[in-house]
């Protein structure tokens, strides 16, 4: 079915900040193994985080950024008979948690021109605010699930 991964068994919380969904998050942001490149890089978000809105807790922030950007619910495509539904369905845990990872970091990527953990650190704090490319995109997902509730009987 998909990749067999060995992140869920053997994450090991973030050395700095012991937090799984940081460590999961650098693994993601990591590109050709460079594993401190990335932990720098986001580090230098929530150090900007920290900078930038003092009365908060930058993992407190990045933690309710990744939980606003979190899909509910999601179209898929279904044949049935000849033609192709997309079926609004739930989304489970894990694919919850995976997307709003790639949607922050696509977000991230499309920007140009700056350093990355600036980059990062703006897109975090506006899904903290519930604003910003990943939140937009989350909200073309259910606006997308919500105009095919038509076909959510041929849920499987």
């Amino acid at each position: 079915m998909g990749r067999i991964t060995a992140s869920r068994s053997q994450l090991k919380g973030d050395p700095y900040y012991d937090s799984l969904l940081a460590s999961k998050f650098i693994n993601c942001l990591m590109s050709d193994g460079k594993k401190t490149v990335a932990q720098r890089v986001f580090h230098d978000a929530l150090e900007q985080i920290k900078r930038r809105m003092p009365d908060q807790e930058p993992l407190e922030v990045f933690n309710q950024a990744v939980e606003n950007v979190k899909p509910h619910i999601e179209v898929r495509s279904k044949r049935v008979g000849g033609a192709a539904y997309q079926v609004p369905m739930q989304v489970s845990r894990n694919r919850q948690l995976s997307l709003a990872i790639r949607w922050i970091l696509l977000a991230v990527h499309e920007k140009k021109g700056r350093a990355t953990s600036l980059k990062l650190a703006d897109e975090l704090m506006a899904a903290y605010k519930r604003e910003g490319a990943a939140i937009t995109r989350r909200e073309n997902v259910h606006r997308m699930a919500d105009a095919n509730k038509a076909f959510a009987h041929f849920a499987w």
